[in-house]
């Protein structure tokens, strides 16, 4: 299976998606160096031919498309909070507060960085940080465009994105990016949203 960086949400098949529940669960119980394709194959109830079927690669694709997944059902919880938003400043608050508090509560996430946080964290840096800016840039941009023009909204989807992936990593004692009123007062001291939109 050739996994895209940008999938809809019914993107994969019912069994598709118990193997991928039982790849986040093996992670869980054994660790990415750990889990074997037998583990998920035990777990999910699905013949060790099939995964193989389903995820040509094996262990890799698994891992691919379990974070394909990952990201697609965050940016559509994203877009989800932000529907309805009435001016730039409006939508990038919503965004940042979804996205903030997303990453905070997600436990899978927390455990992740806890047991292993090397292999985690690559995902948000090295490894992973371009892929995390093209997708938000794909889920993101075109709401942005109401607002400004598409090469403003793309710089403006990238440098947000940094800046919660920070954030999130590297919390601030001076701004709170689960808090609406904080995010605001941000953006209003250091982005000036009203300004980006004045000439456009």
């Amino acid at each position: 299976m050739a996994v895209p960086e940008v999938v809809s949400p019914s993107a994969f098949t019912e069994v598709e998606s118990r193997v991928l529940d039982a790849t986040k669960l093996a992670i869980e119980k054994w660790g990415v160096s750990r889990f074997t394709v037998a583990d998920v194959c035990d777990l999910s109830g699905v013949s060790r031919a099939t995964v193989y079927r389903m995820f040509p690669g094996g262990k890799e694709i698994l891992l691919e498309a379990l974070h394909v997944r990952s990201l697609d059902e965050f940016f559509t919880t994203l877009l989800d909070r932000a529907q309805g938003a009435k001016s730039l400043e409006d939508l990038l608050v919503r965004c940042i507060v979804s996205a903030t508090t997303e990453l905070r509560n997600d436990q899978h996430l927390a455990m992740m960085l806890a047991t292993e946080p090397g292999t985690t964290l690559m995902q948000f840096t090295i490894d992973g940080l371009s892929r995390i800016v093209r997708v938000a840039a794909s889920y993101l941009a075109p709401l942005v465009t109401d607002f400004l023009p598409k090469r403003e909204a793309d710089a403006l989807v990238e440098v947000l994105s940094r800046l919660v992936i920070s954030y999130f990593l590297t919390p601030s004692d001076r701004y709170d990016f689960t808090s609406e009123a904080s995010v605001a007062k941000f953006l209003t001291t250091h982005i000036n949203v009203h300004e980006l939109t004045k000439h456009n």
